[in-house]
């Protein structure tokens, strides 16, 4: 079996968020902090956290539980956030009592959550992304991925390329 490529990893994952100015991360800036937990986690997890500032990366994740300075908190990306400072081990710069005031605040009489203070309900969306053949899409309507046959859809015929990545999906269980 291959070995992993590492530093190959570590330096597309340091070089994403250099990549301010293209169109990608401006379509995307809202999702940067789920980002920054995935890359940093899989750095973490690849023993390279250090390859990156410590005091920066904690001072931009407490600095707000948006999707990014300038965007609205979200109980997600608060979990990105906490998650961040914890990878750091800086959870002591929450304020946590007004952290779990705010998710306590977002909680429903049902127990669901809403994503926001406006009343989105994170719970219904994610229902609202289930499809007939029990696998959940990226949005709702949205094609199920990797979670039933390896095929291109549900019923369709098994092909070469969808096996392919379903036996490489599963190839890592090793």
């Amino acid at each position: 079996m291959a070995e992993l490529a590492t530093q190959k990893h570590v330096q597309f994952i340091l070089s994403v968020e250099k990549k301010e100015d293209c169109l990608e991360s401006l379509a995307m800036e809202h999702l940067r902090m789920n980002w920054a937990h995935w890359g940093l986690t899989t750095l973490d997890l690849l023993g390279k956290l250090h390859t990156v500032d410590a005091d920066e990366v904690v001072s931009w994740a407490s600095s707000g539980f948006g999707g990014n300075i300038g965007h609205d908190p979200h109980i997600l990306y608060t979990l990105s956030a906490v998650q961040v400072l914890a990878l750091f081990d800086n959870i002591e710069v929450l304020d946590v009592d007004r952290v779990a005031n705010y998710v306590a605040m977002l909680q429903n009489k049902d127990g669901s959550f809403n994503g926001n203070m406006w009343g989105e309900k994170a719970v219904n969306y994610i229902v609202s992304c289930k499809n007939h053949d029990d696998g959940f899409g990226c949005t709702s309507g949205g094609e199920s991925h990797a979670t039933q046959r390896i095929s291109d859809r549900p019923y369709d015929a098994v092909d070469v390329y969808h096996t392919y990545f379903g036996v490489a999906g599963l190839s890592l269980l090793e």
